[in-house]
């Protein structure tokens, strides 16, 4: 089975030791994703539904890095600060990936790495494993 990362080239990556994606045969696991721009600074602060936007902009380009798609998502787990916020996050999140439908988890956690991150999300894909 070919294993394969994909980096956004973050200084994290290396430093905490992990991949933005990692495909291994026909799965593709997208690490835990936050609303960030190039620069690292958080999109869309006190914004639930702009911030799954972006952190899901940001899964899609992983996805496609990986020989992915968004209609390939099998699995979605979000972890949010409020869920109070569910309703703004799950139309982000339907607008998205509606039509595919994955399994989908959403979980209220205390805090997330920068207290301005509302959202993180991960997902998962299954591809045809043509030996790419």
């Amino acid at each position: 089975m070919e294993r394969r990362t994909v980096s956004s080239g973050t200084e994290w990556e290396p430093r905490v030791g992990y991949s933005r994606a990692v495909r291994a045969g026909s799965q593709v696991h997208v690490a835990g994703t936050t609303a960030t721009d190039e620069n690292g600074d958080v999109v869309g602060v006190d914004d639930p539904y702009r911030q799954t936007e972006r952190a899901l902009e940001i899964v899609r380009e992983a996805l496609e890095a990986a020989g992915a798609t968004v209609d390939d998502v099998v699995r979605t787990r979000l972890y949010v600060t409020n869920i109070d916020h569910w309703e703004e996050i799950g139309r982000a999140h339907g607008e998205v990936v509606g039509e595919v439908r994955p399994a989908a988890s959403m979980v209220e956690v205390e805090r997330l790495i920068d207290p301005d991150h509302l959202v993180e999300l991960e997902a998962v894909a299954v591809v045809d494993d043509n030996g790419e």
